[in-house]
């Protein structure tokens, strides 16, 4: 296995017309979830992939689960449990691409999952274990334990850890957010961050600073993420900043630094150069706000070496 992953799955209701949520009369089912996001990302790119998770045994949950299996995953510690309703999230588009989201998900079916769940054999032989802070947020009296957990064990495996913040401030408030998840970075090796979410971290957007607190903790690889302005990134000393990939068009933002997050994962698993890695994992952002949806944009591998040139990427 090269990438397991831990956390809750919705069923996602895309609206088919543009504008406040309040006007929108009908709406598309797709299938969403950051850590399921970022498990399909890898599995498009190649990569051996475990998602770890709990659905409600109703229809939604069976979609999802055929859904997730259909795109490769691991499912074997996936389950369908009762009394815990498959939560939804209906999302608000606007005309620029951006919008909100509108989350349903108390009592989500991940409550069902305890410390007996997450054992040692669940990361045997695996390379990197991907958490974020959407699955903690969900549940904090139990989740960010049950993580800790997760990541003590993988630790004890010689596993990599990589972190998305991913902040959700509708689940959690800022302070909440900044104790629970900072417990977890003296274990990280790759954090990947959006420069708000750092500034709830470390209390600042400047990047040189974010790096060296990140260097304080022995944080190997720091990726920020900057949308439209591109990204940086920092490995062994060497900062860099990298140009956004400009898309065909903004179609979607929802997803987008999912996908960072599986081209970057991918590259450090390829042990790939960091400007290799952060021009993958750009060319990726930039693919998946052209796709209306959650994950429907995230790229196959031959996709990104098409868009690249893929001569020219593989020797670089």
């Amino acid at each position: 296995m090269d990438v397991i992953t831990i956390g809750d799955a919705m069923v996602s209701f895309n609206p088919q017309s543009k504008g406040p949520l309040r006007y929108v009369n009908t709406f598309e089912r797709k299938v969403g979830g950051a850590e399921l996001n970022v498990a399909i990302g890898c599995s498009r790119l190649g990569l051996k992939t475990k998602w770890v998770s709990r659905l409600g045994n109703d229809e939604f949950g069976r979609y999802i689960y055929n859904f997730s299996r259909g795109e490769g995953l691991d499912m074997s510690h996936v389950e369908l449990v009762e009394g815990y309703p498959t939560s939804v999230h209906f999302k608000e588009i606007l005309e620029d691409g951006g919008g909100r989201t509108f989350y349903y998900r108390s009592n989500s079916p991940t409550t069902a999952l305890t410390g007996s769940d997450i054992n040692q054999s669940l990361f045997a032989d695996a390379k990197l274990f991907h958490l974020t802070g959407v699955f903690p947020a969900v549940d904090q009296e139990k989740n960010v334990d049950l993580i800790k957990q997760a990541i003590g064990l993988a630790k004890q495996e010689g596993m990599l850890i990589s972190f998305d913040p991913n902040i959700r401030l509708k689940l959690w408030s800022k302070p909440e957010a900044k104790k629970a998840l900072k417990s977890f970075l003296p274990d990280v090796d790759i954090l990947l961050t959006g420069i708000d979410e750092a500034e709830i971290l470390f209390e600042t957007k400047d990047p040189d600073a974010i790096i060296a607190e990140c260097r304080k903790l022995d944080i190997t690889y720091v990726a920020i993420k900057q949308g439209e302005e591109g990204s940086i990134g920092y490995f062994n000393g060497e900062k860099i900043t990298a140009p956004s990939v400009k898309p065909r068009k903004v179609v979607d933002t929802v997803g987008a630094g999912d996908g960072f997050d599986a081209g970057f994962i991918y590259g450090v698993l390829q042990g790939w150069t960091l400007d290799k890695i952060l021009l993958f994992a750009n060319t990726i952002g930039s693919m998946v706000v052209s796709v209306s949806g959650d994950n429907e944009g995230l790229p196959y591998l031959e996709d990104i070496l098409i868009q690249m040139g893929e001569r020219e990427f593989i020797e670089r």
